[in-house]
């Protein structure tokens, strides 16, 4: 692999995506804009120019900033790599390595070059939250967080990635050092076991840091509920309701944990905006995904791509030409898997880019069927007036552009959606 090369495909590789993300956003700004002045005739009854017209200003504002970060974050993602900001990083690091004792050092510097990345990456990213938050979020309406409480998630946030995030980066480095050649098929099974245990600890370790869970007390709709999962054969461990309403007018619910720990959870501000049969429906939808095996499936696939990433970390850590082709000088006297790492991490999500269709196809794919299962368990009519509430509560734009949907959403478009319900 020559280094020149690498450089070449990684430059093309950002310049493209890069060109193909502002493509994309500019043709959903002019396409919601254009839609803007009316509302689409298969929503003339049910949602209000007023709302419409809310859900078009959000959508454009939000794209709008999203340029800007667009542009920000590929410039940054240059600096770190082709530029040479990593290497010089490298520089503090291996500098503040040597102040610590012999035995501690190889592990202290590498552990001191991600902490300083992750440090000076947060507060590059600080000012876009800000904003986001407390600027486009607040001008619709939608932002309830204060700034001391933007402050408490952003230290708790911190505080955990150190608690969670220090010892599996740290055994993963040991790993990349003493377990040989096959290194990566050892970090990629504690990878996944870290990952399985946030999944069982999330709910009643991780979540109740930032929001607090009281039991359902609606006794109408708590039994609504468990109804349902009776009928669906889904047992949980609760019913909870989230004070989402903390930071956020927006509402939602969902299904929380892995295995005997799962737990049903509903936003506070979803329950102020929906009735009885409309909960009932959204949460067969989410019952849907499990009965189609859809969390299980996308597990396993989480499991399959991460094997796949190490086994290509394992092969390019050993490659010369995969540092200098972006912009660092490799170590002589200090192990380099830190900077491996970091360098796959920068790199991947840009040549990943290209498969974003791909993944959104399959997940809408996915909607489509909980959908189904939600009209044939409870009813497509509440789902449907459910969803047209949530959109409208939300702010979600009725007239996407196609060709950003095709490429980006998750979840089908209003229109393709409703109209299956209604099938």
């Amino acid at each position: 692999m020559s280094p020149t090369l690498l450089s070449l495909a990684f430059a093309l590789a950002l310049a493209a995506s890069t060109l193909i993300k502002f493509w994309l956003s500019s043709r959903q700004i002019r396409h919601v804009a254009a839609h803007r002045g009316s509302v689409p005739a298969a929503f003339a009854g049910s949602v209000t120019l007023a709302a419409h017209q809310k859900a078009a200003d959000y959508t454009i504002a939000r794209a709008r900033f999203g340029l800007l970060a667009l542009a920000f974050n590929a410039a940054v993602l240059l600096g770190w790599t082709l530029l040479g900001g990593l290497n010089l990083l490298n520089g503090w690091a291996l500098a503040l390595g040597q102040m610590l004792p012999e035995a501690w050092q190889p592990m202290g510097y590498q552990l001191a070059l991600i902490a300083l990345f992750m440090l000076l990456s947060s507060l590059l990213d600080l000012p876009w939250e800000w904003w986001s938050t407390f600027r486009i979020e607040q001008a619709f309406g939608f932002n309830r967080t204060t700034p001391r409480l933007f402050l408490a998630d952003l230290i708790k946030g911190v505080l955990l990635g150190v608690a969670l995030g220090l010892p599996i980066v740290a055994l993963i480095l040991w790993l990349m050092g003493a377990a040989g050649p096959r290194w990566w098929l050892w970090a990629w099974g504690a990878w996944m076991a870290f990952n399985l245990l946030v999944m069982v600890i999330y709910p009643t370790l991780i979540a109740p840091l930032f929001n607090k869970f009281e039991p359902l007390t609606d006794t109408a709709l708590k039994e609504r509920v468990e109804r349902l999962m009776a009928r669906c054969g889904f047992a949980a461990k609760g019913l909870f309701v989230m004070d989402g309403s903390r930071r956020s007018a927006h509402g939602n619910a969902y299904f929380s944990g892995f295995g005997p720990a799962k737990r049903v959870v509903f936003f506070d501000t979803l329950l102020t905006k929906l009735n009885g049969p409309e909960v009932e429906a959204v949460l067969a939808h989410e019952l849907g995904h499990f009965k189609h095996r859809h969390i299980t499936k996308r597990i396993a696939l989480m499991f399959a791509m991460s094997l796949g990433g190490f086994a290509l970390l394992g092969w390019l850590a050993q490659q010369p030409a995969f540092y200098l082709g972006l912009g660092v000088q490799p170590s002589l006297a200090a192990p380099n898997d830190a900077l491996a790492l970091m360098l796959f991490l920068l790199a991947g999500p840009v040549f990943g880019f290209f498969v974003t269709p791909v993944a959104s196809h399959f997940s809408r794919r996915d909607e489509f069927q909980a959908d189904a299962y939600a009209r044939a368990q409870a009813s497509g009519a509440d789902l449907s007036s459910a969803l047209l509430k949530l959109h409208e509560d939300n702010a979600g734009t009725l007239t996407p552009d196609p060709v950003y949907a095709r490429f980006y959403y998750s979840h089908p478009p209003a229109a393709e959606r409703l109209a299956a319900l209604a099938s």
